[in-house]
């Protein structure tokens, strides 16, 4: 079955049969659903949503189903076409919309696509609002608009007013990086980042951008997501064109992930931290990641004078958490920047413009940047579930075997040792439980994390 229900939207693969796969009745069955949370939660009997989605070959087909569905509930559309999910994001806002649906699979392979919902502020909806729409999907008590009364649909473009945005950003230098001259390739994967990251470089200054895969046809050159197995083309440009920076985003450009002159990764759980020490050094205050992210944002943090809070793994639980505690800066270790200052999304663009300011006011190539930072290596292991396997109990277990180490237990039990840390967590979508572990080096990594598998046989 590729048909994922979930508190954050709806999510499989293209064609097959209703229910199984992310179908055309599928999707009517879940824009309904969104479309009656929104009319009953703000009380608006004809709520203006935004809808826009990445260039993925079946983005058009779904594109059209949710506008006509929506149209179909009484609700007016505001189509901003093919757009990042940061763009959709803002544009919400901007629109003083009820709500938006971002569509996208990001960085599943192309036979995926997905409905992901936003609230009127243009974030994702917390769990209890999402499950309000699954009982909504499942009931099927939809009560469609009569001809006078469907939505209408306004056609907009806000890539523009999205870079303007983060032009203006106190913390982002126009000056500086026009003054470095850097030479910049860009890896886009064929979808809207191929459009979204040469137009942010050219606005900021930046008069030499090497494309590769930047055409939006959305036929992925490559598996989409930006880890280094999959962007050896862009680490050969960057040899070959001598370059001073990489960027590649995912298809939906919410994650970013650097590349160094050299040719080598600068890590995409380290993104976030260059980002966050720069804007720490310029706004001090404190930091949220998510559980599984690096412990170098922690040690920045502290260094700069702040406190930094970990958050269970999404990013909906990020953006709550630095909320509470009024975070600067913020993300997921998978290349995701969220600064408040702009808005509280994952922001690819965002994190290109702030880390090029810290890099030309610097002065350093981006592999000096890199060795300032603490090193850590990540593993990330699983371990498969059977049917009589009760894994809240193996958790549980697991805790109490370590319980002499500081021990979080906000999503699955992270534990805390003085020079690493592992993190367990049952997948939400496969029967497994996921080993996350980092240390100083990627040997002790992946032994820590082999030696919880063991531990959790044990216990089994």
């Amino acid at each position: 079955m590729t048909l994922i229900k979930s508190i954050s939207g709806i999510r499989g693969t293209i064609g097959g049969r209703v229910g199984n796969n992310l179908t055309p009745v599928d999707i009517v069955k879940f824009a309904s659903a969104y479309a009656l949370f929104i009319k009953n939660s703000t009380g608006n009997a004809r709520p203006k949503i935004v809808v826009g989605r990445d260039a993925r070959i079946s983005g058009n087909m779904v594109h059209s189903v949710v506008t006509g569905t929506l149209m179909g509930m009484g609700c007016d559309v505001v189509d901003v076409g093919m757009a990042t999910t940061p763009t959709t994001e803002i544009a919400v806002v901007k629109e003083s919309a009820s709500g938006g649906i971002i569509i996208t699979a990001s960085h599943n392979p192309k036979q995926w696509n997905a409905l992901k919902l936003l609230n009127s502020r243009g974030e994702f909806l917390n769990a209890a609002e999402g499950n309000e729409i699954l009982q909504m999907a499942e009931a099927e008590s939809f009560e469609y608009a009569s001809v006078d009364e469907l939505g209408k649909v306004t056609h907009k473009q806000y890539l523009h007013a999205h870079i303007q945005s983060i032009l203006q950003l106190d913390l982002v230098d126009t000056d500086a990086i026009k003054a470095a001259h850097f030479r910049i390739a860009v890896d886009a994967v064929n979808s809207v980042g191929g459009n979204a990251v040469p137009e942010l470089l050219y606005a900021l200054g930046v008069k030499e951008v090497l494309k590769l895969h930047c055409a939006t046809h959305g036929n992925f050159s490559h598996n989409p997501e930006p880890l280094p197995q999959n962007l050896t083309e862009l680490a050969s440009l960057m040899k070959s064109s001598r370059a001073d920076v990489g960027f590649a985003v995912d298809p939906d450009v919410d994650r970013l992930v650097i590349y160094a002159e050299n040719g080598e990764p600068f890590g995409e759980e380290y993104t976030l931290v260059a980002v966050s020490d720069y804007i720490l050094r310029h706004t001090p205050g404190n930091t949220v990641s998510n559980l599984s992210s690096t412990r170098a944002l922690r040690d920045v943090t502290r260094l700069r004078g702040g406190e930094y809070f970990a958050a269970a793994v999404g990013e909906v639980h990020v953006v709550t958490k630095m909320k509470e505690v009024g975070a600067v800066i913020g993300g997921e270790g998978n290349g995701g920047v969220i600064y408040p200052a702009s808005h509280y999304g994952r922001d690819a663009l965002v994190g290109i413009a702030l880390f090029l300011t810290q890099l030309a006011k610097s002065g350093k190539k981006v592999s000096e940047l890199r060795a300032e930072y603490p090193g850590y290596f990540m593993s990330k292991q699983k371990i498969e579930l059977t049917p009589d396997i009760d894994t809240d109990v193996i958790l549980q277990k697991v805790k109490e075997r370590f319980s002499g180490e500081q021990i979080t237990d906000i999503d699955g039990v992270k534990i805390d040792f003085p020079d690493k840390w592992v993190h367990l967590r049952k997948s939400n979508t496969e029967p497994i439980i996921r080993i996350y572990s980092e240390a100083k080096s990627q040997e002790e990594a992946e032994e820590v994390g082999k030696q919880i598998i063991d531990v959790i046989k044990e216990l089994k």
